[in-house]
């Protein structure tokens, strides 16, 4: 290997080769600078759009006037009459709970045609009424469920924390009003709610409705037989 001060010069490129690379790497590097910077800072101006496909044309916005029409607004309001897709609800007896009966309007006391009663839609009944029921009027239906019982506490317990606060207790259903109240009139319920209860019509299917309706007047039932059977069992025998 030659030593260093023996080897050949390496020839310097040219001046003007040089200074060209430098101007053309500092133009290359300028696109990705602006973006850098475009991307970290706010502003009001509308971002560069090369594509438009239709993104950005002539409309009115909210709330804005349009002397197009009589009344000069751009938002119009809906044709009278119009029901969304999905929302026709003709069937008085499936969505409220009434019926026609002698030229008047009442409470049905059976369930919807279309709805059967077997044991799979009371049983999907008392699924449902344990969810959005129990915690309130108990899982039999007395007004003692657990929100009940916690309420009552904090209010009985502590009338300083209360701050005045008055409890009213969810329904015992096994009271005489409620015995009489036909199925109808508890799909109602359900469906708008009563008093200080909410109704449950956004959470709540239709069908679920009529099946926690069903199961209401069965669990109404059993309390009744049950009642009658300790009645029957505890009278004294009759003297022949």
């Amino acid at each position: 290997m030659l030593p260093k001060f023996m080897l050949p010069p390496i020839p310097k490129p040219p001046r003007i080769l040089v200074i060209a690379t430098v101007i053309a790497t500092t133009f290359a590097l300028l696109p990705p600078a602006i973006a850098a910077r475009m991307r970290s800072e706010k502003s009001r101006e509308p971002r560069i759009h090369l594509i438009q496909n239709m993104d950005n044309q002539a409309r009115w916005k909210t709330q804005q006037a349009n002397p197009l029409f009589a009344d000069g607004r751009a938002m119009r309001p809906n044709v009278e009459g119009t029901v969304a897709r999905g929302e026709l609800r003709t069937n008085d007896h499936l969505e409220r709970g009434r019926v026609i009966k002698d030229g008047a309007e009442v409470w049905a006391d059976t369930v919807p045609s279309g709805l059967e009663v077997t044991e799979d839609f009371v049983r999907r009944g008392q699924e449902r009424f344990n969810i959005y029921c129990a915690p309130c009027h108990g899982w039999s239906g007395l007004g003692d469920g657990p929100i009940h019982r916690r309420a009552q506490s904090l209010v009985d317990g502590s009338p300083t924390l209360s701050y005045g606060t008055v409890w009213v207790q969810p329904k015992n259903l096994h009271e005489q009003i409620y015995l009489d109240q036909s199925i109808g009139q508890i799909y109602a319920t359900i469906t708008l709610g009563a008093r200080s209860m909410a109704g449950y019509k956004a959470q709540i299917p239709v069908e679920d409705r009529w099946a926690i309706a069903a199961y209401v007047k069965a669990l109404q039932a059993s309390e009744t037989v049950a009642e009658t059977m300790i009645e029957t069992v505890a009278a004294p025998a009759e003297e022949d």
